[in-house]
């Protein structure tokens, strides 16, 4: 019986591990570099290769704007905000990319043609 727990104990160390190697290997991305979180966010994230566990910096003046990150992909061009939906308000928010596409928009009215983003993020390598 103890050596089902010492392979309970291995198996558990060699999760934490990977975990943590994921980790490490996150980038970090400031939305609109050092304009920030505006208006003018269109084509920011082309040419950018993004995986799952990378971040995005959202830097924006608060009550200005606000980051909504949509749960259902069909909803991202009602640009409004759900009950499902995560919102970010502080004016400096941190979104974690998930494995798929990401879908993040700013809700204020009128807001959300001009920033809406899709970003597809794939598994780190």
């Amino acid at each position: 019986m103890a050596e089902g727990r010492g392979g309970a104990v291995v198996a558990m160390a060699v999760i934490c591990l990977l975990v943590v190697a994921l980790q490490c290997e996150a980038a970090s991305f400031v939305v609109g570099d050092k304009a920030g979180w505006t208006m003018n966010i269109a084509g920011w994230e082309k040419g950018k290769t993004f995986k799952a566990g990378d971040t995005l910096v959202f830097n924006y003046q608060k009550g200005q704007h606000n980051v909504v990150v949509k749960k259902d992909p069909d909803d991202i061009s009602m640009c409004s905000l759900h009950p499902d939906d995560k919102e970010y308000k502080s004016g400096k928010d941190t979104v974690t990319l998930n494995k798929g596409p990401n879908y993040i928009i700013c809700s204020f009215r009128h807001h959300c043609p001009q920033m809406k983003l899709y970003i597809n993020a794939s598994w780190p390598i």
